[in-house]
Protein backbone atom coordinates (compact mmCIF):
# COMPACT_ATOMS: atom_id res chain seq x y z
CA UNK A 1 0.00 0.00 0.00
CA UNK A 2 1.30 3.64 -0.75
CA UNK A 3 1.91 5.39 1.99
CA UNK A 4 -0.05 8.18 1.97
CA UNK A 5 -3.60 5.73 1.96
CA UNK A 6 -2.29 4.69 5.53
CA UNK A 7 -4.22 7.25 6.63
CA UNK A 8 -7.39 6.39 5.27
CA UNK A 9 -7.12 2.97 6.07
CA UNK A 10 -6.61 4.13 10.25
CA UNK A 11 -9.76 6.48 9.72
CA UNK A 12 -11.82 3.35 8.56
CA UNK A 13 -10.57 1.28 11.53
CA UNK A 14 -11.64 4.86 14.08
CA UNK A 15 -14.96 4.41 11.90
CA UNK A 16 -15.57 0.99 12.14
CA UNK A 17 -15.11 1.33 15.91
CA UNK A 18 -17.45 3.83 16.42
CA UNK A 19 -20.24 1.53 13.93
CA UNK A 20 -19.82 -0.95 15.98
CA UNK A 21 -20.29 1.28 19.27
CA UNK A 22 -23.76 2.62 17.61
CA UNK A 23 -25.36 -0.57 16.40
CA UNK A 24 -24.94 -3.07 19.13
CA UNK A 25 -27.68 -1.60 21.39
CA UNK A 26 -29.89 -2.57 18.64
CA UNK A 27 -28.71 -6.10 18.57
CA UNK A 28 -28.82 -5.94 21.98
CA UNK A 29 -32.44 -4.92 21.72
CA UNK A 30 -31.73 -2.92 24.26
CA UNK A 31 -33.19 0.28 21.52
CA UNK A 32 -36.32 -1.60 21.81
CA UNK A 33 -36.59 -1.13 26.02
CA UNK A 34 -38.72 0.93 27.79
CA UNK A 35 -37.02 4.76 28.85
CA UNK A 36 -39.31 4.65 31.54
CA UNK A 37 -37.24 1.61 32.91
CA UNK A 38 -34.10 2.90 32.25
CA UNK A 39 -31.71 3.21 34.95
CA UNK A 40 -29.54 5.88 35.97
CA UNK A 41 -26.82 4.72 34.07
CA UNK A 42 -28.43 3.70 31.18
CA UNK A 43 -29.90 7.16 31.08
CA UNK A 44 -25.83 8.51 31.22
CA UNK A 45 -24.74 6.04 29.20
CA UNK A 46 -27.28 6.81 26.68
CA UNK A 47 -26.55 10.75 26.44
CA UNK A 48 -22.96 9.75 26.26
CA UNK A 49 -23.50 7.56 23.47
CA UNK A 50 -25.60 10.14 21.85
CA UNK A 51 -23.50 12.82 22.41
CA UNK A 52 -20.22 11.83 21.04
CA UNK A 53 -21.39 8.32 18.72
CA UNK A 54 -24.93 9.21 17.38
CA UNK A 55 -24.38 10.01 13.87
CA UNK A 56 -20.52 10.86 14.11
CA UNK A 57 -19.18 7.83 12.92
CA UNK A 58 -21.81 7.44 10.27
CA UNK A 59 -20.57 10.14 8.99
CA UNK A 60 -16.93 9.48 8.87
CA UNK A 61 -17.75 6.38 7.32
CA UNK A 62 -19.85 8.07 4.90
CA UNK A 63 -16.70 10.59 4.02
CA UNK A 64 -14.64 7.50 3.78
CA UNK A 65 -16.78 5.88 1.30
CA UNK A 66 -16.91 8.98 -1.27
CA UNK A 67 -13.03 9.38 -0.83
CA UNK A 68 -12.86 5.56 -2.32
CA UNK A 69 -15.56 6.39 -5.28
CA UNK A 70 -12.74 9.10 -6.42
CA UNK A 71 -9.59 6.91 -5.97
CA UNK A 72 -11.40 4.20 -7.50
CA UNK A 73 -13.28 6.53 -10.36
CA UNK A 74 -9.67 7.49 -10.71
CA UNK A 75 -8.31 4.66 -11.18
CA UNK A 76 -10.41 3.51 -14.11
CA UNK A 77 -9.49 6.90 -16.01
CA UNK A 78 -12.47 8.57 -15.60
CA UNK A 79 -13.91 5.49 -17.17
CA UNK A 80 -17.53 4.13 -15.30
CA UNK A 81 -18.41 1.17 -16.33
CA UNK A 82 -16.01 -0.71 -13.74
CA UNK A 83 -17.05 1.42 -11.20
CA UNK A 84 -21.25 0.73 -11.86
CA UNK A 85 -20.24 -3.12 -11.95
CA UNK A 86 -18.40 -2.39 -8.17
CA UNK A 87 -21.81 -0.60 -7.09
CA UNK A 88 -24.35 -3.43 -8.22
CA UNK A 89 -21.80 -5.83 -6.58
CA UNK A 90 -22.17 -3.67 -3.34
CA UNK A 91 -25.72 -3.22 -3.69
CA UNK A 92 -25.97 -7.06 -3.80
CA UNK A 93 -23.87 -7.24 -0.61
CA UNK A 94 -26.30 -5.08 1.02
CA UNK A 95 -29.52 -6.82 0.31
CA UNK A 96 -27.99 -10.13 1.40
CA UNK A 97 -27.07 -8.94 4.30
CA UNK A 98 -30.71 -6.69 5.03
CA UNK A 99 -32.50 -9.61 4.03
CA UNK A 100 -30.48 -12.78 5.23
CA UNK A 101 -28.38 -11.06 8.42
CA UNK A 102 -29.59 -8.01 10.06
CA UNK A 103 -32.10 -5.27 9.21
CA UNK A 104 -29.71 -2.19 9.50
CA UNK A 105 -27.71 -2.31 6.66
CA UNK A 106 -26.39 0.83 5.38
CA UNK A 107 -24.01 -1.16 2.38
CA UNK A 108 -27.19 -1.03 0.29
CA UNK A 109 -28.24 2.46 0.19
CA UNK A 110 -24.07 3.60 -0.05
CA UNK A 111 -24.27 1.57 -3.30
CA UNK A 112 -27.31 3.06 -4.84
CA UNK A 113 -26.46 6.69 -3.67
CA UNK A 114 -23.08 6.32 -5.10
CA UNK A 115 -24.43 4.86 -8.60
CA UNK A 116 -25.32 8.98 -8.69
CA UNK A 117 -21.65 10.12 -8.09
CA UNK A 118 -20.68 9.77 -11.58
CA UNK A 119 -23.18 12.35 -12.52
CA UNK A 120 -21.41 14.84 -10.50
CA UNK A 121 -17.34 14.14 -12.00
CA UNK A 122 -17.52 17.28 -13.90
CA UNK A 123 -18.05 19.74 -11.40
CA UNK A 124 -15.00 21.71 -9.87
CA UNK A 125 -14.42 20.86 -5.89
CA UNK A 126 -15.84 24.16 -4.76
CA UNK A 127 -19.24 23.25 -6.64
CA UNK A 128 -19.24 19.35 -5.29
CA UNK A 129 -18.67 20.96 -1.80
CA UNK A 130 -21.73 23.30 -2.10
CA UNK A 131 -23.80 20.78 -3.59
CA UNK A 132 -22.85 18.49 -0.67
CA UNK A 133 -23.91 21.15 1.80
CA UNK A 134 -27.33 21.78 -0.44
CA UNK A 135 -28.10 17.96 0.23
CA UNK A 136 -27.40 17.72 3.50
CA UNK A 137 -29.75 20.52 4.34
CA UNK A 138 -32.51 19.08 2.42
CA UNK A 139 -33.80 16.74 5.17
CA UNK A 140 -34.44 19.22 7.32
CA UNK A 141 -36.87 21.19 4.59
CA UNK A 142 -38.49 17.72 3.51
CA UNK A 143 -38.76 17.45 7.47
CA UNK A 144 -40.77 20.43 7.62
CA UNK A 145 -42.91 20.15 4.81
CA UNK A 146 -43.80 16.83 4.42
CA UNK A 147 -42.93 15.53 7.85
CA UNK A 148 -43.19 11.52 7.21
CA UNK A 149 -45.98 11.73 5.42
CA UNK A 150 -43.78 10.18 2.89
CA UNK A 151 -42.90 7.17 4.91
CA UNK A 152 -46.81 6.23 6.27
CA UNK A 153 -47.42 3.48 3.33
CA UNK A 154 -44.05 1.88 4.32
CA UNK A 155 -45.09 1.88 8.12
CA UNK A 156 -48.25 0.46 6.98
CA UNK A 157 -46.69 -2.30 4.85
CA UNK A 158 -44.50 -3.59 7.71
CA UNK A 159 -47.31 -4.14 9.98
CA UNK A 160 -48.90 -5.94 7.60
CA UNK A 161 -46.24 -8.38 7.15
CA UNK A 162 -45.48 -8.09 10.93
CA UNK A 163 -49.71 -9.24 11.26
CA UNK A 164 -48.91 -12.74 8.88
CA UNK A 165 -46.04 -13.95 11.41
CA UNK A 166 -47.62 -12.74 14.90
CA UNK A 167 -45.75 -10.04 15.33
CA UNK A 168 -46.99 -7.09 17.62
CA UNK A 169 -46.24 -4.18 19.45
CA UNK A 170 -46.19 -6.80 22.54
CA UNK A 171 -43.55 -8.75 21.29
CA UNK A 172 -41.42 -6.47 18.96
CA UNK A 173 -38.87 -5.88 21.14
CA UNK A 174 -38.22 -9.32 22.52
CA UNK A 175 -38.78 -11.70 19.20
CA UNK A 176 -34.97 -12.00 18.32
CA UNK A 177 -34.25 -13.02 21.92
CA UNK A 178 -37.20 -15.64 22.25
CA UNK A 179 -37.11 -17.21 18.66
CA UNK A 180 -34.14 -20.65 18.35
CA UNK A 181 -34.73 -20.98 14.76
CA UNK A 182 -33.17 -19.23 11.44
CA UNK A 183 -36.35 -19.61 10.28
CA UNK A 184 -38.38 -17.69 12.88
CA UNK A 185 -35.43 -14.54 12.25
CA UNK A 186 -36.18 -14.59 8.85
CA UNK A 187 -39.78 -13.63 9.66
CA UNK A 188 -38.93 -10.61 11.72
CA UNK A 189 -36.08 -9.40 8.59
CA UNK A 190 -38.99 -9.45 6.12
CA UNK A 191 -40.92 -6.98 8.40
CA UNK A 192 -37.29 -5.43 8.94
CA UNK A 193 -36.35 -4.80 5.56
CA UNK A 194 -39.70 -3.17 4.58
CA UNK A 195 -38.61 -0.74 8.45
CA UNK A 196 -35.40 -0.04 7.06
CA UNK A 197 -36.66 1.62 3.77
CA UNK A 198 -38.98 3.56 6.36
CA UNK A 199 -36.33 4.96 8.04
CA UNK A 200 -34.09 5.98 4.75
CA UNK A 201 -37.68 7.50 4.16
CA UNK A 202 -38.57 9.52 7.03
CA UNK A 203 -35.66 10.71 7.64
CA UNK A 204 -34.36 11.26 4.10
CA UNK A 205 -31.27 9.86 4.44
CA UNK A 206 -30.53 9.50 1.03
CA UNK A 207 -29.84 13.17 0.89
CA UNK A 208 -27.57 13.15 3.79
CA UNK A 209 -25.50 10.03 2.27
CA UNK A 210 -25.28 11.53 -0.95
CA UNK A 211 -24.29 14.99 0.76
CA UNK A 212 -21.70 13.29 2.72
CA UNK A 213 -20.48 11.25 -0.42
CA UNK A 214 -19.88 14.32 -2.42
CA UNK A 215 -18.17 16.20 0.06
CA UNK A 216 -15.68 12.57 0.40
CA UNK A 217 -15.61 12.81 -3.12
CA UNK A 218 -14.29 16.45 -3.36
CA UNK A 219 -12.18 15.73 -0.26
CA UNK A 220 -10.67 12.40 -2.19
CA UNK A 221 -10.61 14.60 -5.47
CA UNK A 222 -8.00 17.14 -3.81
CA UNK A 223 -6.03 14.30 -2.35
CA UNK A 224 -5.90 16.03 1.05
CA UNK A 225 -4.88 13.04 2.82
CA UNK A 226 -1.52 12.58 0.72
CA UNK A 227 -0.08 15.84 2.50
CA UNK A 228 -1.37 16.24 5.73
CA UNK A 229 1.24 18.68 6.25
CA UNK A 230 -0.30 20.93 3.53
CA UNK A 231 -3.37 21.15 4.81
CA UNK A 232 -2.70 21.31 8.70
CA UNK A 233 -3.89 24.44 8.71
CA UNK A 234 -7.50 24.05 7.21
CA UNK A 235 -7.39 20.48 9.22
CA UNK A 236 -7.51 22.43 12.14
CA UNK A 237 -9.60 25.44 10.98
CA UNK A 238 -12.49 22.45 10.56
CA UNK A 239 -11.26 21.05 13.99
CA UNK A 240 -12.05 24.50 15.90
CA UNK A 241 -15.16 25.38 14.28
CA UNK A 242 -16.61 21.80 14.40
CA UNK A 243 -16.42 21.79 17.49
CA UNK A 244 -17.30 25.10 18.67
CA UNK A 245 -20.63 24.45 16.66
CA UNK A 246 -20.89 20.50 17.42
CA UNK A 247 -20.54 20.56 20.90
CA UNK A 248 -23.33 23.05 22.29
CA UNK A 249 -25.61 22.18 19.93
CA UNK A 250 -24.61 18.57 20.31
CA UNK A 251 -26.35 19.34 23.91
CA UNK A 252 -29.37 20.15 22.59
CA UNK A 253 -29.66 17.46 20.06
CA UNK A 254 -28.85 14.92 22.53
CA UNK A 255 -31.28 16.81 25.58
CA UNK A 256 -34.28 16.90 22.99
CA UNK A 257 -33.85 13.10 22.02
CA UNK A 258 -33.62 11.68 25.37
CA UNK A 259 -36.79 13.90 26.54
CA UNK A 260 -39.02 12.66 23.34
CA UNK A 261 -38.24 15.57 21.15
CA UNK A 262 -40.37 18.34 23.22
CA UNK A 263 -39.01 20.53 21.07
CA UNK A 264 -40.56 19.07 17.89
CA UNK A 265 -39.13 16.58 14.77
CA UNK A 266 -38.12 19.93 12.72
CA UNK A 267 -35.59 20.87 15.58
CA UNK A 268 -34.07 18.23 16.15
CA UNK A 269 -33.44 17.65 11.93
CA UNK A 270 -31.79 21.10 12.75
CA UNK A 271 -29.92 19.87 15.59
CA UNK A 272 -28.95 17.39 13.76
CA UNK A 273 -27.43 19.34 10.79
CA UNK A 274 -25.56 21.70 13.24
CA UNK A 275 -23.91 19.18 15.75
CA UNK A 276 -23.45 15.31 13.90
CA UNK A 277 -21.75 16.92 10.76
CA UNK A 278 -19.68 19.59 12.46
CA UNK A 279 -18.27 16.82 14.93
CA UNK A 280 -18.17 14.21 12.36
CA UNK A 281 -15.80 16.92 10.27
CA UNK A 282 -14.10 17.52 13.56
CA UNK A 283 -13.55 13.69 14.40
CA UNK A 284 -11.64 13.77 10.57
CA UNK A 285 -9.62 16.22 11.08
CA UNK A 286 -8.43 16.07 14.42
CA UNK A 287 -7.52 12.29 13.84
CA UNK A 288 -5.92 13.42 10.62
CA UNK A 289 -3.68 16.17 12.39
CA UNK A 290 -2.64 13.17 15.00
CA UNK A 291 -1.54 11.30 12.64
CA UNK A 292 0.22 13.74 10.72
CA UNK A 293 2.36 14.14 13.93
CA UNK A 294 3.57 10.79 14.28
CA UNK A 295 2.20 8.57 11.31
CA UNK A 296 4.26 5.73 11.73
CA UNK A 297 3.17 5.34 15.20
CA UNK A 298 2.74 1.65 16.10
CA UNK A 299 -0.71 2.89 17.57
CA UNK A 300 -2.66 3.81 13.79
CA UNK A 301 -0.69 0.51 12.57
CA UNK A 302 -3.25 -1.70 14.55
CA UNK A 303 -6.18 1.01 13.35
CA UNK A 304 -5.19 -0.01 9.65
CA UNK A 305 -6.05 -3.44 9.92
CA UNK A 306 -9.57 -3.62 10.69
CA UNK A 307 -9.67 -0.51 8.57
CA UNK A 308 -7.80 -2.59 5.51
CA UNK A 309 -11.10 -5.03 5.50
CA UNK A 310 -13.21 -2.86 7.03
CA UNK A 311 -16.61 -4.08 4.48
CA UNK A 312 -15.97 -7.48 5.66
CA UNK A 313 -15.71 -6.54 9.27
CA UNK A 314 -18.63 -4.42 9.10
CA UNK A 315 -20.30 -7.65 7.98
CA UNK A 316 -18.62 -9.65 10.94
CA UNK A 317 -20.14 -7.19 13.54
CA UNK A 318 -23.46 -8.66 12.45
CA UNK A 319 -22.81 -12.10 12.39
CA UNK A 320 -21.16 -11.47 15.72
CA UNK A 321 -24.24 -9.59 16.83
CA UNK A 322 -26.87 -12.49 15.75
CA UNK A 323 -24.40 -14.94 17.49
CA UNK A 324 -24.02 -13.21 20.69
CA UNK A 325 -27.68 -11.75 21.24
CA UNK A 326 -30.19 -13.85 19.33
CA UNK A 327 -32.25 -16.51 20.31
CA UNK A 328 -30.69 -18.08 17.53
CA UNK A 329 -27.45 -18.06 19.14
CA UNK A 330 -26.88 -17.27 22.81
CA UNK A 331 -29.76 -15.29 23.54
CA UNK A 332 -28.06 -11.98 25.72
CA UNK A 333 -31.03 -10.13 23.88
CA UNK A 334 -32.93 -7.84 26.74
CA UNK A 335 -30.86 -9.48 29.11
CA UNK A 336 -27.70 -6.52 29.09
CA UNK A 337 -27.65 -2.90 29.86
CA UNK A 338 -26.43 0.06 27.64
CA UNK A 339 -23.13 0.04 29.08
CA UNK A 340 -22.32 -3.48 29.45
CA UNK A 341 -23.26 -3.96 25.76
CA UNK A 342 -21.02 -0.92 24.83
CA UNK A 343 -18.74 -2.90 26.31
CA UNK A 344 -19.02 -5.93 24.69
CA UNK A 345 -19.19 -3.62 21.70
CA UNK A 346 -15.27 -2.63 22.08
CA UNK A 347 -14.82 -6.58 23.12
CA UNK A 348 -15.87 -7.41 19.32
CA UNK A 349 -14.13 -4.46 18.15
CA UNK A 350 -10.44 -5.94 19.68
CA UNK A 351 -11.64 -8.91 18.15
CA UNK A 352 -11.86 -7.59 15.17
CA UNK A 353 -8.43 -6.04 15.21
CA UNK A 354 -6.44 -9.16 16.21
CA UNK A 355 -8.30 -11.29 13.87
CA UNK A 356 -7.78 -8.58 10.63
CA UNK A 357 -4.20 -8.31 11.30
CA UNK A 358 -3.80 -12.39 11.12
CA UNK A 359 -5.77 -12.44 8.35
CA UNK A 360 -3.56 -10.04 6.92
CA UNK A 361 -0.52 -11.82 7.28
CA UNK A 362 -1.15 -14.24 5.17
CA UNK A 363 -3.89 -13.13 2.46
CA UNK A 364 -4.08 -10.08 0.34
CA UNK A 365 -7.56 -9.13 1.06
CA UNK A 366 -10.56 -9.80 3.12
CA UNK A 367 -12.87 -12.32 2.09
CA UNK A 368 -15.60 -9.93 1.41
CA UNK A 369 -13.15 -7.41 -0.50
CA UNK A 370 -11.54 -10.63 -2.46
CA UNK A 371 -15.06 -11.98 -3.62
CA UNK A 372 -16.13 -8.03 -4.50
CA UNK A 373 -13.74 -7.55 -6.30
CA UNK A 374 -13.25 -10.49 -8.62
CA UNK A 375 -16.85 -10.29 -8.85
CA UNK A 376 -16.28 -6.75 -10.40
CA UNK A 377 -13.44 -7.18 -12.60
CA UNK A 378 -14.95 -11.26 -13.84
CA UNK A 379 -11.84 -13.06 -13.37
CA UNK A 380 -10.11 -14.84 -10.45
CA UNK A 381 -7.58 -13.10 -8.13
CA UNK A 382 -5.01 -14.35 -6.23
CA UNK A 383 -6.00 -14.69 -2.28
CA UNK A 384 -3.12 -15.61 -0.62
CA UNK A 385 0.33 -13.28 -0.61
Amino acid sequence: MKPRYVILDALRGFAIMGICLANFPEFSLWTFSDPSAWSGLDKVTRAVQTFLVDGKFYTLFSLLFGMGFSIQLDNAGQKTRTFYRRMVILFLIGLCHLLFLWSGDILMLYAAMGMLLPLFKRLPTRKLLVAGGVFLVLPVICEAVFGTALSDPLVAGQWRICALYGITEANFGTWLADITSYKGMLQFLHQGAVERMWEFVSSYRFFKVLGLFLIGFAVGRERVFADLGKYRGLLRNILLYGLLLGIPVSVLYTWNSMAGEPLGSVAQSVFYLLSVYPMGFAYAAGFSLLFGRSPEGKGWLLLTKPGKVACTNYLMQSVLGVILFYGIGFGLGGKVDLLGTEAIALGVYALEIGMSALWLNYFRFGPVEWVWRMLTYGQRLPLRK
